[in-house]
């Protein structure tokens, strides 16, 4: 791969991963093709014994098709360029690659520290595999008090996400590493929120940042893809070691489909952004909003802490509404621009209803005192590409349709 030295995050997204020039004819595409293959040939038993080698010292080689060729190693490479890591392992989704490097780092006996406001899959991971494995986790709030009141001598890791994945909390990521670091706990961030572009856990404290790249890097919601990024040579070497064990692999279509996504990363990522901020104006001044979980939006709580320690923002928010759960059902379905789905980070706008049962399991109701967000009235955005002036227009004629409804269902 060509070599560049700008690290401006536009720049490099450009231009990280680009195919190579024949060096026979001076030409070559703009962008890398798909490297299919399930086998990997060698020039001679000393260039295998070689590959070999390095394989075992943990560097990338490819031995097998599950490694992958050159397309799996530019999505790598932009993953590493993003995060400021050194070394990126794929996994077929985002739920994948947080499984794999939890195993990697966790083992029979430990102990492993949880914010409560990280993706809720984690929890069902732990329960039906970490626990079966001996492994134990305790789910506590982002703050250190949290944190060290539920300290043991076995705590291994310190599991976070940031901004949380339903109310969108920023953590004190700097603050909370420092802690881990000087209790020996390794810290692992999901980032899927930020993307490498505009939040950079590694640089931040973190010692392994997780992804989905399903969301903002792909772009499109057309593929499934996760990864793990660590910079640490011990660290590597353990992510090496699982995620070649487990036998996770991406086809390398998707790889591409990835790379492809990724590079209007940037310019995505700021529209989304200005839609959303937008569409909070508009929110803000609705009698039936009561709270805006959006970091960029002034009057988060989480505000002050991406000013610092974040570049920019995205399309995601929640939004608590004073509607009983028949008006906010009314409310969704009679949205027309935006699909009714789990996912986010694509060019499309989404809704869904945050479920009570999952602020509930997520202990939010010790930090937010509002009694509305119990009968359900919580709401997830993604504010996507259209117009907002549109995106505007379709929530005020929902919210009209929700007002003036005596009897929804």
């Amino acid at each position: 791969m060509t070599s560049h030295d700008s690290d401006r995050i536009d720049t490099l997204l450009q231009h990280i991963g680009q195919a190579p020039l024949d060096p026979v004819t001076g030409t070559g595409p703009v962008a890398l093709p798909s490297y299919r293959t399930s086998t990997v040939r060698f020039a001679s038993m000393d260039v295998l014994d070689q590959a070999q080698a390095a394989k075992q010292r943990g560097e990338r080689v490819p031995t097998y098709g599950r490694v992958g060729l050159q397309t799996h190693e530019a999505m790598e490479t932009l993953l590493c360029r993003l995060e400021g890591g050194e070394r990126a392992f794929l996994a077929p989704s985002g739920m994948a690659a947080i499984s794999m490097a939890l195993m990697a780092l966790l083992g029979q006996g430990d102990h492993a520290l949880v914010v409560d406001s990280v993706y809720g899959p984690v929890r069902y991971f732990h329960k039906t595999i970490l626990s079966r494995m001996g492994v134990a986790m305790d789910f506590v709030r982002g703050d250190l008090a949290g944190l060290q009141a539920a300290l043991r001598p076995e705590t291994r890791v310190l599991y976070l996400e940031s901004p949380g994945s339903l109310l969108m909390e920023m953590l004190d990521m700097p603050a909370l590493s420092r802690w881990a670091h000087e209790h020996g706990l390794t810290v692992v961030a999901d980032n899927t929120w930020g993307s490498g572009a505009i939040y950079r856990p590694l640089e931040l404290g973190a010692d392994v940042s997780v992804i989905a790249a399903t969301k903002y890097i792909g772009g499109h919601s057309d593929l499934m893809l996760g990864a793990a990024v660590a910079r640490d040579p011990a660290l590597v070497g353990k992510l090496h070691e699982t995620h070649y064990a487990l036998g996770n692999t991406v086809s390398a279509d998707d790889a591409w489909l990835a790379l492809r996504g990724a590079r209007t990363l940037g310019v995505r990522l700021r529209a989304c952004a200005e839609n959303a901020l937008e569409v909070c104006r508009w929110l803000d001044a609705q009698p039936q909003v009561s709270r805006i979980f959006f970091p960029a939006w002034p009057g988060d709580a989480g505000h002050a802490l991406w000013q610092r320690d974040a570049t920019g923002s995205n399309g995601l928010l929640s939004v608590a509404v004073d509607f009983d759960t028949a008006r906010v059902r009314r409310l969704i379905d009679s949205l027309r621009l935006f699909g009714i789905g789990y996912s986010w980070g694509g060019y499309e706008s989404l809704v869904t209803q945050v479920e009570p049962s999952a602020l509930a399991s997520h202990g939010y109701w010790a930090s937010i005192a509002d009694a509305r967000m119990k009968a359900g009235t919580v709401l997830r955005l993604h504010i996507g590409l259209e117009d907002p002036a549109d995106l505007i227009a379709d929530l005020a004629q929902a919210f009209e349709a929700a007002r003036g409804c005596d009897d929804p269902y």
